[in-house]
Order: C-alpha cells, then sequence, then structure tokens
C-alpha cells in the first residue's frame, strides 16, 4: 500500500451493531446482505486507499456450544452454486482464507438461518454463519487491501435468531471492547 493510506475502515451491517465503536473510528455502515456489503465497501475502497478492513458484526452458531467473538481464518459462500457453475466452464471462487484468524469458519449467505436441516447442512463446512462476510472479503481481495473478520455470536441459527434485537447492545460492546483493545478502530 501506498505511503499516504487513509488507515483502517471498519466495516459494519448495521449501526446496532457498530454501537460501541471508539469514536474517532473511520466507519463504514453497508446495510444487511451480500450486495448491500460489496456495493458499499467497493465505493468506499475506490475513493480512499485503506491499508486493512476489519468486519465486525454478530452471526449464528451452527454448532453447539460457540459463544463469544470469533476472528473467522476461512469465509464459505453458502448460497451460490460453485461446483454447478465449475461444471458449465464457470469458475467462480465460493471460499477464501483469512490469515491471522483463529481457526474457525464463517459461512456467509443471503438466507436468515433458522431451520434445522439448514443448521445442519451448513454445520457440515463451518461454525458461524452472517449474511455479509464473503462479500468483504472477496472485495478486500479484489482491492489488494487485508481483512480481518470479527464476529460476535448472537444466536443459535435457530428461531433465536429472531431475538437479535435483545442481544445486539451485549455483542457490540463486545466488538466496540475488542476493536479498543486491539488498536484497529483507531489505526
Amino acid at each position: 500500500m501506498s505511503a499516504d493510506a487513509v488507515g483502517v475502515l471498519v466495516v459494519s451491517a448495521t449501526r446496532a451493531e457498530a454501537a460501541h465503536v471508539p469514536p474517532g473510528t473511520d466507519l463504514l455502515i453497508t446495510g444487511i446482505g451480500k450486495v448491500r456489503a460489496a456495493s458499499a465497501l467497493a465505493r468506499r475502497l475506490a475513493l480512499g486507499d485503506y491499508h486493512r478492513v476489519v468486519n465486525i458484526g454478530t452471526s449464528g452458531a451452527l454448532r453447539d456450544g460457540y459463544r463469544g467473538l470469533f476472528t473467522p481464518s476461512r469465509v464459505v459462500e453458502h448460497d451460490i452454486s460453485a461446483a454447478q457453475l465449475a461444471a458449465l466452464g464457470f469458475h467462480q471462487p465460493d471460499e477464501w482464507d483469512v490469515p491471522g484468524g483463529d481457526g474457525t469458519v464463517l459461512a456467509t449467505g443471503d438466507m436468515f438461518v433458522t431451520e434445522p436441516e439448514h443448521r445442519e447442512r451448513l454445520a457440515r463446512r463451518a461454525e458461524l454463519v452472517d449474511m455479509e462476510g464473503a462479500a468483504i472479503v472477496q472485495v478486500c481481495a479484489d482491492f489488494a487491501v487485508p481483512v480481518r473478520l470479527v464476529k460476535v455470536v448472537s444466536d443459535d441459527a435457530d428461531d433465536t435468531a429472531f431475538d437479535w434485537p435483545s442481544v445486539i447492545d451485549a455483542a457490540a460492546r463486545d466488538l466496540g471492547e475488542w476493536l479498543d483493545g486491539t488498536g484497529f478502530g483507531s489505526r
């Protein structure tokens, strides 16, 4: 990256998830879902020379016992048929490595996961699920900007996901504390 890099851009889908981001942080609110996240981030990266993106947000746990904050090492896009597209001659990546993560895998798709069968199928590939991570990682790869994903488990990717409004402030506090403790929000 160039010497005039703006710094770190913190990206969140919603203002609620970013409610406790440290003051002075360069923050982008994208809206929910892959298209909104990709579009908003691409526009911002085209305008500034950032040396890192940190995507903060909530996620569902695809496996029992997952609680707390995670920094995934891999992200998979679960609602695209990459294998079928490849059979037609269109090779499109549907998974990316994220250096510096904790070993967890995050599945991303535009589907709100609440059904047990869907959760079980996704749990074969990942521990966590969200709606923006893969889009953020792909855009960062396109712009050659390193990215870190930081996700707090807010539900068990079942009908408890509808309780998101009641748990978001605690999750946002955890995300803000992580940013404050690492200094990512101010670099």
